[in-house]
C-alpha cells in the first residue's frame, strides 16, 4: 500500500513539474514560438531603396520548412522575407533579423523542434504606444494566443525598438521604466513570469537622445533579459535603418543570446 501511495505522489509531482516548466517556456516539446516586436528595424528595412525592397535574400535568411511564420490571418505558413509584410504594411518591408535568428538557432542543434515566428513590429512606434491596453499591445497578445492554438511553446520575445524615443528628452528619460513595465506586463498577461526577453541596444536614432535610450537598454535590470548591442552594425543609406548585412548580424547575435538561456 505504501508503495502504491508513493507512486501516485511521484506521478502527481511529475505532472506539476512538467506543467510549470511548460508555462515558463522551458520544455522541449512542440513548436518553439518567438514573438518579434518593436519598430522598423525589427520589422526589417534591409534592402529598402527609395521605398522599394530590392528582393535580395541572403543565405542566412533563406526559407526552410522548419521555420514558419504566423501571417496576419493567424495562419502558419513557411517563413519567407519580408516577414512583416502584412503586419507593418504601411511601409515597405525588407530583410529583418527574424529569419537570420531562426536559421542560426536551427544550426546550433539545440533540439527545440520547428520554429514559429510571430511578427508584431510596426515601424515608427514609440514605447508608449506599446503600453498595456494599447492597440499594439492587444495585437501582440492576440497573435501570441493564436500562435498557441495548435500547440507549441513561447520561447522568447525578441524586441528591437527605441529609435523614435530618442526625439524627446522626456521620452528618453522614461524609457527604462516604460521598457521594464512593458516586459513585466507581457509576462504577467501571458502567465509566463520567466519568459526570456532578448532586446537590441540601438545602432541608430531619429533624435539626439540615443545615448540615454541605449543606457536604459543596456542597463535594464530584469531577470531573464539579455541585451545585444547593435552599435557599429552597418546602416543603410537613410542613416537610420540597418542594412541587410546589419540585420543578419543582429539576428545571429540574438540567436547566440537565446542559446545562453537554453544552456
Amino acid at each position: 500500500m505504501s508503495s502504491l501511495i508513493w507512486l501516485m505522489l511521484l506521478s502527481c509531482s511529475t505532472l506539476v513539474i512538467s506543467t510549470k516548466n511548460a508555462s515558463d517556456g522551458n520544455t522541449r516539446q512542440g513548436k518553439s514560438i518567438f514573438i518579434l516586436a518593436g519598430q522598423s528595424n525589427m520589422a526589417g528595412r534591409g534592402g529598402i531603396h527609395a521605398g522599394v525592397w530590392d528582393g535580395y535574400i541572403p543565405l542566412e535568411c533563406q526559407s526552410s520548412p522548419k521555420v514558419l511564420r504566423l501571417n496576419s490571418e493567424h495562419k502558419w505558413e513557411e517563413a519567407r522575407p519580408p516577414l512583416h509584410r502584412d503586419i507593418d504594411y504601411l511601409k515597405a518591408c525588407g530583410i529583418g533579423p527574424g529569419l537570420a535568428f531562426a536559421n542560426s538557432v536551427l544550426q546550433k542543434n539545440i533540439s527545440i523542434g520547428d520554429i514559429g515566428l510571430v511578427p508584431c513590429a510596426v515601424g515608427g512606434t514609440q514605447i508608449s504606444e506599446w503600453r498595456r491596453g494599447s492597440p499594439l499591445y492587444k495585437q501582440l497578445l492576440s497573435r501570441a494566443h493564436a500562435a498557441l492554438h495548435d500547440g507549441g511553446i513561447i520561447r522568447a520575445i525578441l524586441w528591437y525598438q527605441g529609435e523614435s524615443d530618442t526625439l524627446s528628452q522626456e521620452d528618453a528619460k522614461l524609457y527604462k521604466m516604460r521598457l521594464a513595465k512593458l516586459f513585466t506586463d507581457i509576462r504577467s498577461d501571458m502567465k509566463l513570469p520567466k519568459l526570456p526577453v532578448i532586446l537590441v541596444a540601438l545602432a541608430s536614432a531619429e533624435g539626439p537622445y540615443i545615448d540615454e535610450v541605449r543606457k536604459a537598454q543596456l542597463g535594464l535590470d530584469l531577470p531573464n533579459v539579455k541585451c545585444v548591442d547593435a552599435k557599429g552594425m552597418e546602416i543603410g543609406n537613410d542613416g537610420l535603418h540597418l542594412s541587410t548585412k546589419g540585420e543578419v548580424k543582429v539576428g545571429q547575435m540574438m540567436a547566440d543570446a537565446f542559446t545562453q538561456f537554453m544552456a
